[in-house]
């Protein structure tokens, strides 16, 4: 009884599944963000005073990580958009959607180990 209860919550899905997942994840994370910035840049109806302290807490080295993870949900819903338009568009797209969901991985980690050094750099430099 207990297996077939952690059977049920155990994941069980392939490659598709997981890359239909993280594009849905990573496309509500850019929505939120895009939401937020508009309630940010909002502030300035408010007054200069509520918009420069807005603008001061972004310089919080928190929100240079939030920009890391930002910035990793732009890449991988970008690449895995291309990866599926190719997929639905091409007649022989579905044979070889796992080796692009791969490649996807790859060229993400390839522009995200780079970018996010360069991005963290200055909060650790001091």
């Amino acid at each position: 009884m207990i297996r077939k209860i952690i059977g049920l919550l155990t994941y069980q899905g392939g490659v598709g599944q997981w890359s239909y997942t993280l594009h849905r994840l990573t496309g509500i994370g850019v929505f939120i963000f895009l939401l937020a910035h508009i309630v940010d840049t909002a502030f300035i109806m408010i007054g200069q005073e509520a918009y420069n302290a807005m603008v001061n807490l972004y310089r919080h080295p928190a929100f240079r990580v939030s920009e890391v993870f930002l910035f990793g949900a732009l890449i991988f819903h970008s690449l895995n958009g291309v990866r599926v338009a190719i997929v639905d568009l091409t007649v022989k797209g579905t044979l070889w959607h796992k080796q692009m969901f791969w490649g996807v991985v790859v060229l993400f980690i390839l522009i995200m180990v780079p970018s996010t050094y360069i991005m963290l750099h200055p909060i650790f430099s001091k």
